[in-house]
């Protein structure tokens, strides 16, 4: 037994070794998440139903000139509220107008609202740009006070003073590699607690801390987003959800 010992230590770390992990790789599928959306048609989806289809297996998001949208409309998904997860999501969309992912956040149901879809809280910006800082990935406040939160290639905090940025991610020139134009990208969004990461195509491109206890925001819905404005059209497909533990 003696001669075992110094052997079994050294073992236990190992195995504790292979299993951490990176925070700086995103999360994969691993066939346990929930899926979000069954390919045919917008059950288990809310939104205006002159704009938001099913269109050769994804969702489709549009708005014509006959059709504008009257403000921000969103297609809320109905599956209830989420505290800490990781959102799996592809997405395409024109570069005539912009959208978004929306996570936690909160359905305005009290009357004013421009339409019946309105939604407001953090959002995972969506663009068809290669410049900054108007590209994919950034988080954008809708709807609240504080704008953008964090841009991409940014690891920043938010405190009582306002927003710290502290780390550089990643460079203008490596995003326009990384950006697919005009084709699907997969964007993953982790929110643990009040620490939230956005990672594009594998890549890590922002993390955020919001240490603002009045505005954090710690669970609501999810949603995506068609944007009042120029006529334009987004896709989103494999949307995925696995929720973690608090």
């Amino acid at each position: 037994m003696r001669l075992l010992i110094p052997f079994l230590f050294p073992l236990v770390c190992l195995a504790q070794s292979v299993h951490s992990e990176d925070p700086t790789k995103p999360p994969v599928r691993t066939g346990d998440a929930q899926s979000m959306f069954n390919g045919k048609d917008l059950t288990g989806w809310d939104g205006d139903p002159s704009m938001w289809s099913v269109r050769d297996g994804v969702i489709r998001g549009e708005t014509t000139p006959s059709n504008p949208a009257k403000g921000n409309t969103f297609l809320i998904w109905k599956g209830g509220e989420v505290k800490n997860f990781e959102l799996f999501v592809k997405f395409r969309s024109t570069a005539s107008n912009n959208s978004g992912i929306q996570y936690r956040s909160r359905h305005i149901t009290d009357g004013g609202t421009k339409n019946n879809w309105v939604v407001r809280g953090y959002q995972h910006e969506i663009r068809n740009e290669l410049a900054f800082p108007n590209v994919s990935g950034f988080i954008y406040d809708e709807g609240g006070k504080r704008g953008r939160l964090c841009l991409v290639g940014e690891k920043s905090s938010w405190e009582a003073d306002g927003k710290k940025v502290t780390q550089k991610l990643i460079e203008e020139a490596a995003f326009k590699k990384l950006f697919h134009l005009d084709d699907w990208n997969e964007a993953v969004i982790v929110a643990r607690g009040n620490h939230l990461q956005h990672f594009l195509n594998g890549q890590l491109i922002l993390e955020f801390v919001d240490n603002e206890p009045a505005l954090a925001l710690s669970q609501g819905i999810i949603a995506l987003q068609l944007h009042a404005g120029n006529p334009m059209w987004v896709e989103f497909k494999d949307l995925e959800l696995r929720t973690l533990s608090d």
